[in-house]
């Protein structure tokens, strides 16, 4: 394999990063923005943004597999603060007073208002879901020498949703229902969230194999600096030509 287009930033080098980070950072606004609905489906009682959370991590394989870790870390820092922001303006827009007239404050406030103890959880559990999400796939490519996607893709999942969900669920309920309740939700959460990615799994084979050949790319991270805080990029030993497998 040879490296390629050294000298150039990650997203500058792709057709399609740009175009799936925003479309990552959209689908994790409006899943934020749905949250606040508890739905039922079959005997569960979930929250709206399980329709739409678990695909960021699918998103996180893809930037990981396709464009290497310090892709994933933009995408997952651009959320975060695009996340931080929304729920700063929202708290703004709702504290200033309504027009004369505009009836609607106690509805709006309902669906944009984000208790600070949420808010937290929410953030605190989506960093580090998803970067050990993106860690443990690029962990697992080395270790298959990139064959076996299903391997890392469900992989990764398991481990970056017990991340995400313990956290979400303890930092969010922890001291206001029993433990055996807090276990059962965190159970129940993990499950539907791994579930979701396994029977996504064929649809990712497509992306990412489709990806790979748009882009003439298949990511190695073998002297990658996995500091979720650094944000040098070591173009030549990450971005490979795509030799299909």
């Amino acid at each position: 394999m040879i490296p390629q287009n050294r000298g150039r930033s990650t997203a500058s080098r792709y057709k399609y990063l740009d175009a799936l980070t925003t479309a990552f950072v959209v689908i994790l606004l409006v899943s934020n923005l749905v949250a606040q609905k508890v739905c039922v489906i079959g005997p569960f009682a979930v929250s709206g943004a399980i329709l739409l959370f678990p695909i960021t991590y699918i998103f996180g394989d893809i930037f990981t597999e396709v464009y290497g870790f310090a892709a994933s870390r933009r995408a997952i820092w651009l959320g975060f603060f695009g996340t931080a922001l929304l729920y700063f303006i929202a708290a703004i827009v709702i504290a200033l007073p309504p027009a004369p007239g505009w009836h609607n404050q106690e509805a709006f406030a309902t669906v944009f208002g984000f208790i600070p103890r949420i808010l937290a959880a929410s953030l605190i559990a989506f960093w580090a879901g998803e970067f050990a999400n993106s860690y443990t796939m690029a962990q697992l490519k080395l270790l298959t020498n990139g064959r076996m996607l299903w391997t890392r893709t469900i992989g990764s999942t398991v481990v970056g949703q017990a991340v995400d969900t313990t956290i979400v669920i303890t930092l969010t309920f922890w001291g206001t229902v029993p433990i055996s309740t807090l276990a059962n939700m965190i159970g129940t959460g993990y499950a539907l969230k791994v579930g979701y990615e396994v029977l996504a799994t064929p649809l990712t084979y497509l992306i990412v194999n489709w990806l790979k050949r748009a882009e003439n790319a298949d990511a190695f991270d073998r002297h990658e600096n996995f500091n979720p805080f650094s944000f040098a990029e070591k173009v030549q030993s990450r971005s490979e030509t795509y030799t299909p497998r």
